[in-house]
Order: structure tokens, then sequence, then C-alpha cells
């Protein structure tokens, strides 16, 4: 087998455990709709609300913590495993700090709720998915920093295994505690944030076990010795993430403000891009595990010092990527009506996702360029370009330029929910070419940020 050929099939090796862990996490979010749609649409109203709440703050400490694989990575390709373990209890400081946010935030969730004038059984029910759910917090966040150190010594496979273990606790949890047995009560769309929390517990758990007797993290030994806050190497630390963490609230926000704008074009439009966003971000799951993957593996060998072989597999990566997404573009062409009659079966509301769909085929290849070379600059710590890519391209190009082409005339007549989508696939196309160009520089350059180095006091 050739290099190329190599690089590909490690990088698959990678990818599949992360792409199968994201939809074993898709299929929860799935589960717990059904499940609290079937008491009744108010019981999954409150899921859907709740989640819009909880879901930006969380991913935004997810985003802070992303940044660290790569670094954890760099060390193992070093040969300089013991590095990793100081560095992973302060990222769990961090995270722990994270989660303390992120529980205050919803705490307040009352105050932000009466402001949406919800009727007040959704009030009431939303307010106890929150109130079950951010519990769950730190258990989802410790869970990432562990997750962090297994895919940084380019071991994904416990990522998998944990993913089924949150799967197989998230249906009984939600079915005893949303339908009420075994002696609780009926807490209905509450109930998905308790059992959602448990389920949080009980991977973060497993994953701890996992790194404690396996044999593949003995040289890390990350329990074995304990360190205290390091003021200095945490703001460093933090000072990588924020710059992930503030690209993926960017994202997050501008789609659900389109939602919003979208809004007073009826439901039939809202119907029609919800789906086709939908099956969008489950089609994304592909590029995301590979730029995963390419993170983890151009840090390994920027910490091996080869330099040539990092840019090999971030160029292997980016062919893998637009590979697959044409054959998902494509697809989607072919079957974007069967696709919308699964979600809907109104003919209005399937005849809108089907066109809509046809410029979906287009965002994905854009998308699978640009989350690949996001995914190789995080392996290179140039996480603070990635920020400023993708503030310009999602809101002032994607945003603006998506808002003119739905709303006013002066490009052209008001094209409603497809100038949004035009606006996503200039925006993409722009962060893709940007990213394109920023790789280019630092690989022609050699230009790598210093790792964070083992400065925690024993």
């Amino acid at each position: 087998m050739n290099h190329t050929g190599f690089q590909a099939k490690r990088l698959i090796q990678l990818a599949l455990p992360v792409l199968i862990a994201q939809v074993t996490q898709t299929m929860m979010g799935f589960i717990d709709t059904v499940m609290a749609g079937r008491v009744s649409a108010v019981d999954m109203a409150a899921v859907a609300v709740g989640t819009s709440l909880w879901l930006p703050a969380i991913l935004f400490v997810q985003g802070l913590l992303m940044a660290f694989t790569p670094m954890f990575a760099h060390h193992h390709g070093a040969n300089n495993p013991k590095a990793i373990a100081p560095l992973a209890q302060q990222a769990a400081y961090i995270a722990i700090i994270g989660s303390i946010g992120v529980i205050l935030f919803l705490s307040s969730a009352n105050f932000i709720l009466q402001f949406m004038e919800l009727e007040p059984k959704l009030h009431q029910l939303t307010l106890g998915y929150i109130n079950g759910i951010m519990w769950g917090a730190p258990a989802f966040v410790l869970y990432q920093v562990l997750r962090g150190c297994a895919e940084g010594i380019s071991y994904t496979l416990p990522t998998m295994i944990i993913g089924f273990v949150g799967l197989a606790v998230n249906i009984p949890a939600n079915y005893i505690l949303i339908y009420g047995h075994f002696g609780m009560p009926a807490m209905g769309g509450a109930g998905c944030g308790v059992a959602t929390a448990l389920v949080f517990w009980a991977m973060f758990l497993s994953m701890a076990v996992y790194i404690r007797f396996h044999k593949r993290f003995s040289e890390i030994a990350l329990f074995e010795q304990f360190f205290k806050p390091h003021a200095k190497t945490m703001w460093d630390m933090a000072k990588l993430g924020l710059p992930v963490a503030m690209s993926l609230f960017f994202e997050v926000s501008l789609f659900a403000v389109i939602a919003l704008l979208l809004a007073p074009l009826g439901s039939i439009v809202v119907a029609g891009h919800q789906i086709a966003l939908n099956f969008s971000s489950i089609v994304f799951m592909l590029p995301l595990s590979i730029g995963i993957a390419v993170s983890i593996r151009v840090g390994y060998y920027l910490g091996r010092d080869q330099w040539e072989i990092a840019a090999k597999v971030t160029k292997v990566g980016l062919g893998l990527s637009f590979s697959l997404a044409m054959v998902t573009a494509v697809l989607t062409i072919l079957l974007r009506h069967d696709i919308a009659m699964l979600y809907n079966g109104n003919p209005e509301v399937v005849t809108l996702a089907g066109s809509l769909m046809l410029l979906a085929a287009l965002y994905q290849l854009s998308d699978s360029i640009q989350v690949v070379a996001a995914g190789a600059l995080r392996g290179y710590k140039d996480t603070r370009s990635a920020f400023f890519i993708t503030l310009i391209s999602y809101w002032p190009i994607g945003l603006g330029l998506g808002y003119i082409l739905a709303y006013t005339n002066w490009i052209v007549e008001p094209m409603g929910a497809a100038g949004f989508w035009i606006g996503f696939i200039s925006g993409l196309t722009s962060a893709a070419i940007m990213f394109a160009f920023r790789l280019r520089y630092i690989q022609k350059n050699q230009i790598v940020l210093d790792v964070i180095q083992d400065t925690v006091p024993h």
C-alpha cells in the first residue's frame, strides 16, 4: 500500500468510530423527541425549547475543549505521554468552571422563558426539562476531556463504545421518567432532561473506568497523580480553545437567527427549511468525523517534527472528505423528495424541501472542505485564524447575503428560504477558500504555535 493509501486508511480507522458515536448522539436526541411526543405535542415542544437554550451553552464549553485534543496528540507524537495527564487535569478544571457557567446560565431560564410568552403548561415543562438536564453539564464536559485524551493518542474506539453506553441508558431512563414506572412519577417531557443528565453521568463514569483499567492508557497514567490547578497553564489552554468555542457559537447562533428570520414566512417555509437543514446536519457528520481525525493525525506528526507527512495527511483528508461529499450530494439530488417525505407528508412542504435540498447538495461540497481544513488548523494549533474566518464567512457573508436574497430586491426578487441557503453556500465557500490559503501559508512557512508544555508543578 502506498503512503497516500496508508494515510487514507488510517484516517478512516480513526473517523469511523467518531462517526458512529455522532450517530448514537443524534439517535438520543431523536429518541427524546419521539418518546416525549408520544405524551403530547406540548411535551415534545418543551424538549425542543429547552434544547434551544441548553445546546448553545454546552456547545460553547465543548468547543473550548476541542482545541486540547490536537495538543494531546502532539505530545503523543513526540513520545512524551507523561505530559498528557497534567494537561488533561488542567483541562478538567477548565471544564468544571465552564459547567458551572452553564448551570448558572440555565438557572436563569425562568427569566428567559418569561420573555418568550409560552403557554403555562409549555413554560412549566420546559423549565422542568432545563432544571433536570443542567445537572448533567459537569459530566458532559468532563467526558469530553476524557474523550480528548483517548482521541489524542489516536484511539477513537472508546468514543464509539461509550456512545452505545449512552444510548443503552437513554431509552430505559426515558421510559421510566417520562411515563412514570417503577414508582417514579410521570414527568412527561421534563423527564427527558433528568434522563439525559443520567446519560451524561453514565458516559463520563464509563469512560473514566475504561481509561483507568485499559492497558492502552497505561503510559498516560491519567489518575495516578493529582495535579493542582495551575493558573498560567489553564489560561494558556483557555486562550487556545476560546477561538474554537466562539467559532462553534457563531455557527449555532447563525442557524438559530435564520430560523427566527424565516418564521414570518409561515409554517410551510419553516418546515421545508428545517427538513433540508436537519438532513444536512446528518450528512455533516461524515466530514466532521474526518476533520476530527485529521486534527489528531496532524497534531501527532507535528509532535514528531514530520511536517511533510502532516501536510500529506491534510491533503488526503480533504480529498477523502470531498469525494464522499460528491457521493452524498448526488444521492441528495436523486432522492430529495423521498427524503423529504420521511419527515413530512404535506405536498407543499415536500416540494419546498426538495427544492432547498438541491441547494443543500452544493452546501455539502463546501462544507466538506471547510470543516476538514478547520480540523487541520486545530492540529497546527492555529485556532485564532479559524475564529476570524468563521466570523467573516458566516455572518457578514453568509447571513448578510442570505438576508439580502431572502427579503430584498437589491439583487433579485425576494427568494425566501432559498436566499438563505445561497447565503449558506457563499459563506461556506468563502470559509473553504480562506482556510485553504491559511493552511498553505502555514505549511509553506512551517508555522505552528508552541504546544503548552508540562509546566504544572508536581
